[in-house]
């Protein structure tokens, strides 16, 4: 009997820590398009609202919006060190490819694969080895430098 009780005890505690975050300003469902917190952070998009975004462009043709490239820190101990990803979010059945991005004269003191990333000239990056971005494939390489290059899309070849 006291077995009974603890497990209703415990679950009592886990639905009121599950409930909780709805009464602090966080709600997670079909019909918000954004989370929010009691700070007003209306930043955070829903998986709902991607997969809705997503079903769109499933029957459409892919853009140049549809390449999601992400940058952000990694190590900083001795040459501090970039993490790159490089993300294609379009559910088409013909990817993109022969993707170029603007890089600046991007250079690493650790050398990145070419086959992922590979500067062709001043401000021409390729990524890919120039092969088609699937869908929801992603690119991701790091490098080091003393400072963080700034990486945005230039061109690609879409069907």
């Amino acid at each position: 009997m006291a077995s009974v009780i603890g497990v209703h005890v415990a679950f009592f505690f886990l639905m009121t820590a599950i409930i909780m975050p709805c009464n602090s300003g966080l709600h997670l469902g079909s019909s918000n398009k954004k989370l929010h917190s009691p700070q007003g952070d209306n930043n955070i998009t829903t998986t709902s609202t991607l997969l809705s975004h997503r079903k769109l462009l499933q029957s459409g043709k892919c853009t140049n919006r549809d390449i999601s490239i992400t940058q952000g820190q990694g190590s900083s101990t001795g040459i501090p060190e970039y993490i790159v990803e490089i993300t294609n979010t379009c559910l088409s059945n013909c990817p993109p490819s022969n993707i170029h991005l603007h890089c600046g004269l991007f250079a690493s003191a650790r050398l990145v694969d070419p086959q992922l990333f590979k500067r062709l000239s001043n401000d021409d990056c390729l990524v890919n080895g120039g092969k088609p971005l699937k869908a929801s494939q992603v690119i991701r390489f790091s490098y080091s430098n003393t400072f963080k290059y700034p990486i945005s899309f230039k061109s690609a070849k879409f069907c």
